[in-house]
């Protein structure tokens, strides 16, 4: 059974007046890096409509391949089953996701920083070509509603208060290139 990624985003003006909230609070950036997803869609089935995606992902700790399924409202937040799996080659993968007859849907490239706190974690996005953001998320096995609230009282906390976002940076790019 895969962990439930309960999750809410927000577009940010200033990444500095939350990075500011998070300092004021005590927590610390664990890491920063940079990220290249590279999204694709399957030859059976469209994953646009069925709101799953299948991401390779290339960062500084290596590559690792993720199955997402579709999105589940809780509250104001969002829900999807996830599943990750190290890659020792990420180029040969992409080969053998094509030559199935997967084909390349987009890329997004981004640099995050990430804040732990417990539970929580907090990350904080530079997207190339969308903006700045902040995700806030907790990994759960069961209390989705109750990680919902959660989240919603980090964001206030925090000075993230615009209404939550629940398209994926993939969707936003793409919805961006029509």
């Amino acid at each position: 059974m895969g962990m439930l990624e309960v999750e809410a985003k927000y577009t940010v003006g200033d990444l500095e007046d939350v990075r500011a909230g998070l300092d004021r609070k005590g927590v610390r950036m664990g890491r920063r890096q940079q990220e290249r997803d590279v999204y694709y869609n399957a030859p059976h089935r469209d994953f646009g409509e069925t709101d799953e995606a299948l991401r390779v992902r290339y960062d500084d700790t290596g590559v690792t391949v993720t199955y997402k399924g579709p999105k589940i409202r809780v509250g104001s937040a969002k829900a999807r089953e996830e599943f990750n799996l190290a890659v020792a080659d990420g180029e040969l993968l992409e080969t053998i996701l094509s030559r199935l007859g997967f084909r390349r849907a987009a890329t997004v490239s981004k640099v995050r920083e990430f804040y732990e706190m417990g539970d929580v974690t907090v990350t904080l996005d530079d997207v190339e070509g969308l903006g700045t953001f902040a995700e806030i998320e907790i990994l759960t096995e069961k209390d989705e509603e109750d990680a919902a609230g959660r989240i919603g009282a980090v964001a206030k906390e925090l000075g993230v208060d615009g209404p939550p976002i629940y398209t994926s940076y993939l969707e936003m790019l793409l919805f961006k290139q029509r």
